[in-house]
């Protein structure tokens, strides 16, 4: 494969000199998407993704720094460069008192389309977002989900090489979730190259062919999922299934050995371990001797979730 999008020294400050950085604070970012297949940007809320979607779609000047897509600079030749993506953003941006055809059929006009071209172009995006039976129902009469496919409708009027997706199933429903990553990997199984940005990490797993995990914008780590987990060797996640645990046990249980860390989420009790069958009777004497009640147990391979707690300390949605 080949490079569709380069990354190269990029920065954003906002009011320079003495602004806030959101991206390339410590240090400019670089990566690169090969042609056909599927990136994620995985962080958390606040972590400079949207930011960095904004600056590789021409929507945000870089502080420093480039971006080349399809052999188009977005500094230098903007124009080539955004005729060949398509942005799906995460505020909806569709007109709710149009139907979905209609909206896009604005948006394609938008894009140079009209005509039959036109016409048959909202045919075929109405059949991959799978709405061809709503197409004549207003955007307000849709749900969350449905009005998100629409989203991503929008941006594939133009038969773009790559797409630019933000955030797309945040705050829908798991059937519509699901609707959604199937229209992904559709898409990029018909040969279009995808960026895609997530704080949701079983999504990264699934989608992804390379993953970079971005926190505090910066660039952290990059690689496949497996090249990602091995940089938190063979660790093991129990996870206790728990009503409530006091934080005091946590240090408790950091101290064990072999346990290199512990932390809550919701209900839930994470212990990272490099060998979990070994250590779980530890653990669950810890947890006794607090009279800590536990209603499962499970032990997970390591995954995304466990390297960004390994880089940064945290869990992904702290």
């Amino acid at each position: 494969m080949t490079a569709f999008l380069e990354v190269q020294n990029l920065r954003k400050q906002y009011n320079p000199p003495n602004g806030v950085f959101a991206v390339g604070k410590d240090a400019p970012i670089n990566f690169s998407i090969q042609k056909g297949e599927i990136y994620s940007l995985l962080g958390p809320n606040g972590a400079g993704k949207t930011t960095c979607i904004s600056m590789m779609s021409t929507l945000l000047q870089p502080t420093e720094g480039d971006v080349i897509i399809g052999g188009h600079s977005v500094t230098k030749q903007p124009l080539a460069a955004k005729q060949l993506i398509g942005v799906v953003p995460q505020e909806l941006a569709l007109y709710p008192t149009l139907s979905a055809r209609q909206n896009l059929e604005f948006f394609g006009r938008m894009y140079g389309l009209g005509g039959k071209a036109l016409t048959s172009r909202a045919d075929e995006v109405l059949a991959i977002i799978d709405l061809a039976d709503r197409a004549d129902d207003k955007i307000e009469t849709y749900s969350g989900g449905m009005k998100r496919r629409v989203n991503i409708g929008v941006g594939l009027m133009h038969k773009p090489d790559m797409v630019f997706l933000d955030e797309p199933t945040v705050a829908i429903d798991p059937q519509s979730r699901r609707a959604i990553l199937d229209t992904v990997k559709m898409l990029n199984d018909q040969g279009m190259t995808v960026l895609y940005t997530t704080h949701y990490m079983e999504e990264a797993q699934e989608l992804s062919d390379r993953v970079g995990i971005i926190d505090h914008g910066q660039v952290i780590a990059e690689g496949t999922i497996g090249e990602l987990t091995q940089k938190v060797g063979e660790k093991d996640t129990l996870i206790f299934h728990i009503g409530s645990v006091p934080e005091s046990i946590l240090a408790n249980l950091q101290a064990l050995e072999g346990i290199d860390n512990a932390y809550i989420k919701e209900e839930e009790l994470f212990v990272i371990a490099g060998r979990g069958r070994k250590a779980l009777p530890m653990v669950i004497n810890a947890l006794d001797a607090q009279g800590v009640t536990m209603n499962s147990v499970e032990i997970r391979e390591p995954n995304l979730e466990a390297v960004f707690l390994h880089l940064t300390g945290r869990a992904l949605r702290d």
